[in-house]
C-alpha cells in the first residue's frame, strides 16, 4: 500500500510541474529573475503567485519585457564570462532560442525601445542594440569606460544614458542629424557630397561617485540621480545641462538600484548589504524614511500605476511588496532563490 501511495503522490507531482509551466501569462503579469534557480518567475500581481517558470541562462541579471508583451529578454552576465541573452516566450511560457553577442561579453544592462533591444555589455565596454525583425545586432557603440552597467534610453532612441561602475562616470549618447562621421562643413562655394544616412553620436563622461551602478531617470526626462554604492552617496544630474548639480549625502553605501515612482514624488533604493530601503523626497532631496525589507535588496520595481513598488531581497529569497501610499511592506512574493532583476509586462 506505502508503494501505491508513494507512486500516486510522485505521480501528482510529475504532473504539476507541467501545469505550471504550460499557465499562459497573465497580463500584466510581474517579471521576477532568480539567480539561484537560473529561471524566470512570472507572476500574476493581483494574486502575487507564480504562475509559470521558464529556464535562463547561467547568470541571469536582468530582465526587460517587449512593447507588446510577448516576448522577455534576460541578460546572462558572469561578470564578463557569459555573452548571451535568453528569450521567453510570454504567451506560452517556454525558452526560444537564446541570442548569441559574441565578443559583446557581459551583458547587463537591458531596455526595450521603439522595437528594439537596447542592451550593455560591461566587459566590452560597449551598448548596443538588437533588432528582433531581422534577428540581428544593428548597432554598437563603445563608451571607453569600465563596468558600463545599466542604461536608459529615451523614447525615440535619441538620446541613451548609462553608468560606468569602475570608472566612477555616467556617459550620455546624443543623437545628431545628418550621416553618420560628417565632417565639417566645407569651405564657401564648395559643395560636399552625400554620405550615408543615420545620424552619428555626441558623447559627454559626467564624473560622479565611485561605485556609480543604480540610477534612474526623473519621470520629467530632466534628472538623473545615481546611486554611488562606494561612497553611498547620489549625484543628481541635470540632463540639460549635462552636470552635477547637487551630491546627497544619503547613506547609501552598497547602493544597488535606485527607482523614481511614477509621479515622480519619491527615490526608493536598495542596498545590497543593509536591512532597509532608503527612501527620499525628492523635492526635499532628503530622505524621509528607511523601511526595513530583510537582510539585504537588489531589484527594484514600480508597478505603472503607482500603487506598489516591487524589491527583490536576495538573501530572503522574496520579493517585498510596499505600498506606496502607506510606504509600507504588505506582501512577499516567492520566485525562486536569490531574485534579482525585474520587469512589467502588459499584452497587447
Amino acid at each position: 500500500m506505502r508503494t501505491v501511495c508513494v507512486a500516486l503522490l510522485l505521480a501528482v507531482g510529475a504532473s504539476a510541474v507541467p501545469r505550471l509551466l504550460a499557465q499562459p501569462t497573465p497580463s500584466p503579469a510581474l517579471l521576477v529573475l532568480s539567480k539561484t534557480d537560473h529561471t524566470l518567475a512570472i507572476v500574476d500581481p493581483a494574486t502575487m503567485n507564480v504562475v509559470a517558470k521558464a529556464p535562463v541562462g547561467d547568470d541571469p541579471h536582468e530582465v526587460i519585457a517587449s512593447a507588446d508583451g510577448h516576448t522577455a529578454y534576460v541578460s546572462n552576465y558572469g561578470f564578463g564570462a557569459f555573452h548571451t541573452l535568453a528569450v521567453i516566450d510570454l504567451i506560452h511560457p517556454a525558452a526560444l532560442p537564446p541570442i548569441d553577442l559574441g565578443p559583446l561579453r557581459g551583458p547587463h544592462g537591458l531596455a526595450f525601445v521603439d522595437g528594439k533591444l537596447w542592451f550593455t555589455a560591461e566587459a566590452a565596454k560597449a551598448i548596443g542594440s538588437y533588432d528582433p525583425a531581422s534577428a540581428k545586432i544593428d548597432w554598437i557603440m563603445g563608451t571607453g569606460q569600465n563596468r558600463t552597467h545599466m542604461l536608459y534610453v529615451f523614447p525615440g532612441a535619441q538620446r541613451i544614458v548609462t553608468t560606468n561602475v569602475n570608472s566612477a562616470t555616467v556617459t550620455i549618447l546624443d543623437k545628431t542629424n545628418g550621416p553618420a562621421g560628417a565632417p565639417p562643413a566645407p569651405p564657401s562655394g564648395m559643395r560636399r557630397l552625400p554620405g550615408p544616412p543615420g545620424g552619428d553620436w555626441n558623447e559627454t563622461v559626467i564624473p560622479v561617485g565611485r561605485g556609480s551602478e543604480g540610477f534612474d531617470v526623473s519621470p520629467d526626462g530632466k534628472e538623473a540621480w545615481v546611486a554611488n554604492a562606494w561612497d553611498g552617496t547620489i549625484s543628481v544630474i541635470d540632463l540639460g545641462a549635462k552636470k552635477v548639480v547637487a551630491t546627497l549625502d544619503a547613506h547609501v553605501s552598497s547602493a544597488n538600484r535606485i527607482k523614481f515612482t511614477p509621479d515622480g514624488k519619491l527615490a526608493l533604493v536598495s542596498l545590497l548589504n543593509g536591512p532597509d530601503v532608503v527612501i527620499l523626497d525628492t523635492a526635499t532631496r532628503k530622505v524621509i524614511q528607511h523601511l526595513p525589507v530583510g537582510h539585504g535588496a537588489s531589484g527594484i520595481l514600480m508597478q505603472p500605476d503607482g500603487a506598489r513598488a516591487y524589491v527583490s531581497c536576495g538573501p530572503d529569497d522574496s520579493v517585498a511588496v510596499i505600498d506606496l501610499k502607506t510606504l509600507k511592506v504588505v506582501g512577499r512574493i516567492h520566485p525562486g532563490g536569490n531574485p534579482d532583476g525585474l520587469a512589467w509586462a502588459v499584452r497587447r
